[in-house]
Order: structure tokens, then sequence, then C-alpha cells
């Protein structure tokens, strides 16, 4: 296997489109879920306005992510797909829900409160529907020939529910981390007691899901504690324990940026811990990169249009953040 060839850098490219989307759509998904714990008024207003210039445009890496599976990998999303669209249902008509309330609670303030509710419960069902999308992925999709076995229910265990608590909770981290940047006065107060607590739910919830997901095929089991690969893969938790102390002293510091960094580093971390289970395969124990791989010819062609619209993407994405840095108040969006 080259780690050149076109599945290979297909897969990369998918990886690297889910990751972005986790780490940008997850800290304004995670101000959501923190929503009820702001007061309603500035505090709210501002922690809303911190994300309005960025988060329909963070969602593009979910495009992305979703159709370059389709594109490069037809087989494995026509496995994949079948086996969790239950989740993948409710994730969406969360994300849909939320970006009308997102819209209506500045239209509709005599219904504000209601639209509130439906921010936060969107926010929440969307980010906990990805956990368990996450969840179902690693324990494994029943295939039988080319296509799914299963049953409708098979991604529902308890396993896929800790992942997608996890998810949530990870993502109401980079919330408050990021409202500490972007927030001042009470509501960067709340951001500030709440990232500590977080943090440690977090640290928690990566430490149940690592300890578990070993055993949930051998081959992960394999790939985490075969001699010498033990060598490198034990780097992953070390560096997760030097991430969390540098991030609590980081709160204790009271840095405004390096919570948020350091945050996105142990996400990376954690992505980089679940290459480690499941590459090269896509459908793990079922399907390899390269057993459902699309045609040479299609993934050249596909490859040529990614490797275009990725550095757009990233060009429009960076000046955005560039344009609207700096913190952020109760005006702005409307």
């Amino acid at each position: 296997m080259s780690l050149f060839d076109l599945p290979t850098a297909w897969a990369f490219v998918i990886a690297f489109a889910v990751f972005a989307y986790v780490v940008m759509d997850g800290f304004d998904l995670g101000i959501g879920v923190l929503f009820p714990i702001f007061k309603p008024g500035n505090e709210r207003d501002t922690a809303m306005n911190s994300v309005a210039p960025v988060w329909d445009g963070n969602e593009t890496w979910l495009v992305l992510g979703g159709g370059g599976l389709m594109a490069a990998f037809p087989l494995a999303y026509a496995v994949v797909m079948p086996a969790v669209y239950a989740p993948l249902i409710a994730m969406l008509l969360a994300l849909i829900f939320r970006g009308v309330a997102f819209e209506f609670r500045w239209r509709d303030p005599a219904h504000r409160a209601f639209w509130d509710v439906a921010f936060t419960g969107g926010s929440v069902l969307a980010a906990f529907a990805q956990g368990v999308v996450l969840g179902a992925f690693l324990q494994g999709i029943k295939v039988e020939g080319r296509g799914y076995a299963g049953g409708w229910w098979d991604w529902l265990t308890p396993f896929s529910l800790l992942a997608g608590v996890s998810v949530v909770i990870g993502y109401a981290l980079l919330g408050a981390c990021w409202l500490i940047m972007k927030a001042e006065g009470s509501l960067q107060d709340h951001a500030w007691r709440w990232a500590g607590r977080l943090g440690i739910a977090t640290l928690v919830c990566v430490g149940l899901v690592s300890a578990a997901t070993p055993f949930l095929e051998h081959a992960y089991f394999e790939r985490w504690f075969a001699f010498p690969r033990v060598l490198f893969t034990a780097q992953v938790p070390v560096l997760v324990a030097v991430v969390g102390v540098l991030f609590f002293l980081a709160l204790k510091k009271r840095r405004e940026r390096a919570p948020f960094l350091l945050a996105l580093t142990l996400f990376g971390l954690c992505f980089a811990g679940l290459g480690v289970s499941i590459f090269p395969h896509i459908v793990p124990g079922a399907l390899t990169i390269h057993q459902a791989a699309a045609p040479s010819a299609s993934q050249a062609f596909a490859l040529v249009g990614a490797a275009v619209m990725i550095p757009i993407i990233i060009a429009y994405t960076a000046y955005s953040y560039w344009v609207f840095r700096g913190k952020s108040g109760t005006e702005g969006y409307h």
C-alpha cells in the first residue's frame, strides 16, 4: 500500500474535512449546549453574536466530508449510511431546526424564549447524534457481500450512547473556550468557570471511550498494543495528559486564547487515536479504503476538484475569522 495512492489521498482529504467540521462547528454547537446557563438578554445575545458571522460557513466541511465519501468511496457510503440512518436524520433535522431558531429569535422577539429552547435543543441533539454515529461506526457495521446486513437499531448500544454524551460535553468545552476569547464581563466569567468543569468532564469521557475502544474489535487491540507499535501509540495518551495539564494551567493563569487552542489540540489527539484504531479500514472490520474505492479515474477527477476548492474554502474561512476577530457585543446580527 503506497502512502501516495489515490484511495489513501482521499482518505486523508475526508479525514481533514471531518476534523475541520468537528473543530469549527463544534464550538458553535457547544455555545448552543451552554445557552441555558447564560442570562437572557445581553449574555445570550453576545454568545450568539460571537458565532453569527461563521456558524453556517463552518458546515461547509460537513458537506465536503459527506460528498467526498460518496464520490471517492461509494461502497463505503452505501454500507455506512443505512447503518446510521436514524441518528443522521436526527442530526440533520436538529441542524435545520437550530438554524431556523438562530434566525427567528432575532426576528420574532415575542417568542424569543421558545426559539432559545429550540436553539439549545437543536444544538444538543445534533452534537449527541454525531457522537452516536461515531460510536456506531467504531463498534462495527455488519456487512454481507456488498451491503449492510444489520438491523434498524444496531447503532443503539451503550458505547454509542457514551460516545454521544462525550461529544456533547466536548463541544460544550469548545464553546466555553471560544467565549473566553470572544466575550467580556459576566459572560466571560461564566465561560471561565464552565471551561474548568467541562475540561474535567471531557478528559473523563476521553478516558472512558479510549478504554472501551480497543475491546470493540480485536484489530483495534492489536493496533494499539502490539509490540513494537505500542511504543508509538502510547504517545497519544501521554500527549493527552500533557495537553490536559497545560489546559488547566492556562485556565489558572487566565489566558484567553490558550484554552481554546489546547482544547482543539485535545480534539486533534482524539482524532489521531481514531485513525490509529481504524486505518486502513473505512468500514471497521469489513472494508478497507482500497476495497471501497471508486475507480481510479473517478477518484483522480474528483481529487482535482478538491485540490482547487479546498484552498478556496480555507482562504475564505480564514478571511471571515480574521474580519470578525476580537471581542463580540450584543449588536451586529439583526
